[in-house]
């Protein structure tokens, strides 16, 4: 199966990226993801479900200890085939 993660971190800062934004990209960028797009209003990744559910679950706890205050998420299959089952 395949997911499709799309999330925020807040606070906004559109001068700076803000500390928690900045965890939150490193985060699904090392998750070795398909179609990472991060962007300064929204951010989405693609890959396997385990892939995905780790990388999530690291977003969240790294973004709310680098200060964030809210995240928005998301999360949508895109694909119901064995391809990324397993994948970690």
């Amino acid at each position: 199966m395949r997911l499709r993660v799309e999330f925020t971190t807040e606070p906004f800062d559109l001068d700076e990226a803000p500390a928690h934004a900045v965890v939150a990209r490193e985060v699904v960028e090392a998750a070795e993801l398909d179609a990472v797009d991060v962007g300064p209003f929204g951010n989405t990744a693609e890959g396997g479900a385990d892939r995905v559910l780790t990388a999530v679950e690291a977003l969240l706890r790294r973004s709310l200890e680098a200060g964030a205050t809210r995240i928005s998420l998301q999360v949508n299959v895109v694909g119901d085939g064995a391809e990324g089952e397993g994948e970690r």
